[in-house]
């Protein structure tokens, strides 16, 4: 996939993930073909995620080499998957603290290939090509644990933090910087058809385990605490908690989804 070259050379994060794998090769030996095979053996971070992205999703039915046809093929059409690509590994590398280098997320952080795998699945449903793309979906919930439909809207910057459980509906939003733990459902609250989603605005953070129904706003630089039922729209820069999830106060600080600030769980003691 040489022919993808959206920064190339002045690409810094692509470049800066290649120094710190070669650190690794030179301290773990015993990964050096890996490295070379998932890193080192390509110019830029497209032709990298298409190699590495094909072989997590290989399955006896599409191998391999046929996946990562389409996944070439997506991102040669749409620069702007590698570039939200690039915005979801620094929202990782910035509020992650189990992250200590790019190479970390890009290669072993399943809640980044999940996510990555998802806009080549979304990028075909916009192509009509539906049946393609729910076979994506389909191994990437067998793979990863995250089953997000193709029809969705995500934007960049997201974090999905371990990322196992996380649901996400076909008419949901989710707009850019949001952070979302492991868990989370962003679902509908019955059969009924249409608009039947969240629409999760920038900057929120939604802790584990927390189920959002129906087709309901979650406001801008809101909190949602770990475990929350919420049924109803939140207004910005709220906090809420609670089954069903209630307004308990305001955010812990102007960007939960940055911050990942956790310890709004103190003021359930509130709903009490």
């Amino acid at each position: 996939m040489e022919s993808l070259k959206p920064v190339a050379a002045q690409d810094q994060l692509w470049q800066q993930i290649r120094r710190d794998v070669a650190v690794q090769v030179e301290r773990e030996p015993i990964l050096a073909s890996f490295l070379h095979a998932t890193i080192l053996n390509h110019s830029t971070l497209e032709s990298a995620l298409s190699f590495h992205l094909a072989n997590k999703l290989d399955s006896a039915v599409a191998p391999a080499l046929l996946v990562r046809e389409v996944i070439d093929e997506a991102l040669e059409a749409d620069p702007g998957i590698g570039l939200a690509a690039r915005a979801d590994l620094a929202a990782i590398e910035a509020r992650d603290s189990a992250c200590h280098s790019l190479y970390e997320p890009f290669l072993f952080f399943k809640g980044f290939h999940a996510l990555q795998a998802w806009r080549v699945a979304h990028w075909l449903w916009q192509q009509q090509r539906r049946s393609l793309s729910l076979f994506v979906q389909h191994r990437i919930s067998v793979v990863f644990g995250v089953d997000i439909h193709p029809a969705a809207q995500l934007g960049q910057g997201i974090l999905l933090d371990h990322a196992t459980g996380i649901v996400i509906g076909e008419t949901a939003v989710v707009e850019d910087n949001v952070s979302i733990m492991q868990s989370v459902t962003l679902g509908g609250t019955g059969k009924e058809s249409g608009d039947r989603h969240p629409k999760v605005r920038c900057g929120v953070l939604i802790g584990a385990g927390s189920k959002i129904l129906g087709n309901i706003e979650i406001g801008r630089c809101s909190q949602i605490a770990s475990g929350s039922v919420v049924l109803k729209a939140v207004p910005e820069k709220s906090l809420v908690a609670g089954v069903p999830a209630k307004v308990i106060g305001t955010a812990s600080c102007e960007q939960p989804a940055l911050s990942m600030d956790q310890c709004a769980l103190s003021q359930v003691d509130q709903l009490r």
